[in-house]
C-alpha cells in the first residue's frame, strides 16, 4: 500500500496530514527520487526531480537517509515540528547524495541536534570532512559552522549493526565507485531496506545485498536504468555504478521482500517514460511501486 501524491497535492500536504493522524508508527517518506543530478521541469512533475533523500518515521524517531536536494524540502517542513532531533545517514557523499545539506534550514537553527552518519571514504575522509568540504570557498559562501544546531558526528563501517533503543540498524557495503552503504532498518518485526547507489554483477546475485534485503517488508533499490540502457552497445552504463528495474526484481524475489520500490530515477527519464516503466515492473512484480516525490509507504 501506498499514498501517492499526485497533482494538485503537494508533498507536504501529506506529510502533515500523516504526522497529525493517527499514522502508522512505521512510516517511509520520499522526498527526493531522482539519481545524479536534480532534473526539474514540465517533463518531471509527477515523479519529482530532487535528488535522493528518504524519510522513516519509526518507533518515534525521525531517520533521513541521504541529502540530496529532497533534503531541502524536507527541511522547509520540518520548521513545523521544532525543536527537532533526526538520525542522518548517508549512502556515499556523490554530489547529488549531499548537495541538499548546505540548504537544509533546520540545521541552522540552535536547540535541533542531528546525529550524522556515514562510513569512511577510500581516501580516509570522513563525513564530517566531506560535508564539511562542500560547504568551503570557492564552492560555497557559507562554512558548516554557521550551523547553530547539534551536529554529531558518527563514523561506520560496512557490516556495523547499531541500536537506537529498539530500533535495529545493520549496515552492508554496495557496489558503486569509490564505494557506498546500504541500511537496514528493523523494529517490531517490520524491515525496510535502503540500498542506493548499487550495480549489480553479470554472473550472480550480490551476496551483501541479499543479506541486507533478507525478507524485508520494503527495498528501497538503485533502479536507475533499463536492461536496454545498461548494454545499449552504442552508450552502455556498464561500470558507472548503477542498476536497473530488471535486476531491483530479481534481488527482491529472491531475497523474498514483500514490496519493492524502484528508485533512483535516471534525470532523463520523464514521467511518461516512468509511466511506462511502472507498467512493465507491475507485470512482473505486482506489489512493486515507483518512488515519487511526497509518497509515504505505511509499513
Amino acid at each position: 500500500m501506498s499514498i501517492d501524491p499526485s497533482a494538485p497535492n503537494h508533498p507536504s500536504d501529506h506529510a502533515e496530514a500523516e504526522e497529525t493522524s493517527h499514522a502508522p508508527e512505521f512510516v517511509v517518506q520520499f522526498w527526493g527520487v531522482r539519481g545524479s543530478i536534480p532534473a526539474p521541469g514540465q517533463e518531471t512533475v509527477r515523479y519529482g526531480g530532487n535528488t535522493s533523500c528518504v524519510e522513516m518515521r519509526v518507533g518515534g524517531k525521525r531517520l533521513i537517509f541521504d541529502g540530496g536536494t529532497g533534503l531541502r524540502v524536507l527541511g522547509k517542513h520540518l520548521l513545523k515540528y521544532l525543536p527537532v532531533e533526526a538520525y542522518l545517514f548517508f549512502s556515499h557523499s556523490h554530489w547529488d547524495h549531499i548537495q541538499g545539506f548546505p540548504f537544509f534550514v533546520p540545521a541552522f537553527i540552535k536547540g535541533n541536534c542531528f546525529h550524522i552518519y556515514g562510513s569512511i571514504a577510500p581516501n580516509g575522509a570522513t563525513m564530517k570532512q566531506r560535508l564539511s568540504d562542500q560547504m568551503l570557498h570557492p564552492n560555497f559562501p557559507v562554512p558548516i559552522q554557521v550551523m547553530q544546531s547539534d551536529l554529531k558526528f558518527y563514523d561506520l563501517l560496512p557490516g556495523d549493526v547499531m541500536q537506537l533503543d529498539d530500533i535495529t540498524i545493520e549496515t552492508g557495503p554496495l557496489n558503486h565507485p569509490n564505494t557506498a552503504m546500504g541500511y537496514r532498518v528493523t523494529w517490531r518485526g517490520r524491515t525496510v531496506v535502503y540500498a542506493t547507489d548499487t550495480e549489480h554483477y553479470p554472473d550472480r546475485l550480490d551476496e551483501n545485498l541479499l543479506h541486507l534485503a533478507r525478507n524485508a517488508d520494503v527495498l528501497i533499490y538503485d533502479a536507475c536504468y533499463t536492461d536496454e540502457e545498461y548494454h545499449d552497445p552504442k552508450s552502455p552504463k556498464v561500470g558507472w555504478g548503477h542498476s536497473t528495474w530488471q535486476e531491483a526484481l530479481r534481488l527482491a524475489e529472491a531475497a523474498g521482500v514483500k514490496q519493492p520500490v524502484v528508485f533512483h530515477h535516471d534525470p532523463n527519464h520523464s514521467d511518461d517514460f516512468l509511466d511506462t516503466i511502472a507498467k512493465q515492473v507491475q507485470a512482473v512484480f505486482p506489489n512493486a511501486v515507483m518512488a515519487k516525490e511526497g509518497m509515504i509507504l505505511p509499513v
